[in-house]
């Protein structure tokens, strides 16, 4: 029988440049989830500083990224629960001499209930609008952690977008893929929102149903939440195959919901869609990346094509 799992999802409203404000906030919520008996919180992306990449004072706030991850560090030993922390953006010089600007990283973390940092995931697909300030993981491979609950993936925010990245993780054995996003009504152009105002919400609770049955996996996606009228589209929530979402948080509402995950569920959904099961196959048909070059192998007999 497959174990039980239980999760806490927390959606939060970032204050705009105030870390430790909200980094205080988080830990209330961290230590009634672990007062309830869970095993893992997470948090949603851009959490401590919110999203203004623009203001002057944000680049600099992104400095004390290592303090706030030896506190997220501390918390998780203290609390005896593992902390997926968001995402926490690090400053770094640029190596680049003809530069003073830092590097942005959009970094997610896994940490153990004892403290340890079991993961570590740099945002590969960022935003359009993160381009101009963010450093991407660029071609990295996607990693899978091994963790107190299992094979772990993490996935931040736009990356949740491109089918590649799950099978990446899936393929490699992950059964819990854990989302930290900062995702918006907003986010749509006008055309889109012309035609309905509520578009990117329909777009993350499609995809994120889609996402768990195609992948037999759960899926817990943590995004912010905020004041009625901002945009934010909040919408936290856990999701397995079968059921889809376990548990659906509002677009404006703080808060946190605390969610048993039955395993046994991603064992029947492969049992019946048998997904991993076919991504293990030697002769698995779509063994390809996306490119534009043709590669032939060793005997020249074979061409796979790039699109």
């Amino acid at each position: 029988m497959a174990p039980i799992c239980k999760v806490a999802v927390i959606q939060l409203y970032p204050k705009p440049l105030q870390p430790e404000h909200n980094f205080n906030k988080a830990a209330t919520y961290i230590r009634s989830a672990a007062a309830q008996g869970a095993e893992l919180a997470v948090l949603p992306e851009y959490h401590l500083t919110n999203w203004l990449p623009k203001d002057p004072a944000f680049a600099g706030l992104c400095k004390d990224w290592e303090t706030y991850l030896k506190k997220y560090q501390e918390l998780a030993k203290e609390c005896q629960i593992c902390i997926q922390p968001g995402t926490i953006v690090e400053s770094h010089p640029d190596p680049s001499p003809t530069t003073s600007l830092p590097t942005l990283l959009n970094v997610a973390y896994f940490i153990s209930h004892e403290g340890k940092i079991l993961g570590k995931y740099v945002k590969k697909n960022l935003w359009h609008p993160e381009r101009e300030h963010l450093t991407g993981s660029g071609r990295d491979v996607h990693e899978v952690f091994d963790t107190p609950i299992g094979k772990v993936g993490m996935l931040i925010c736009w990356d949740l977008a491109f089918p590649e990245a799950w099978r990446e993780l899936v393929a490699q054995g992950a059964k819990i893929v854990l989302a930290p996003t900062f995702w918006t009504l907003n986010d749509c152009n006008e055309a889109g929102l012309a035609r309905n105002p509520c578009s990117e919400a329909l777009f993350l609770d499609s995809m994120l149903t889609c996402r768990a049955f195609e992948n037999t996996c759960a899926v817990v996606f943590a995004n912010a939440g905020g004041p009625p009228g901002r945009g934010y589209a909040g919408l936290s929530q856990v999701v397995v195959p079968f059921t889809g979402p376990l548990v659906r948080m509002g677009s404006c509402s703080e808060g946190m919901s605390v969610v048993d995950i039955d395993m046994q569920v991603l064992e029947d959904a492969e049992e019946n869609y048998q997904i991993r099961a076919d991504l293990a196959r030697d002769d698995w048909h779509y063994d390809y990346r996306h490119s534009n070059t043709k590669d032939n192998d060793d005997n020249g007999s074979k061409v796979k094509e790039r699109l």
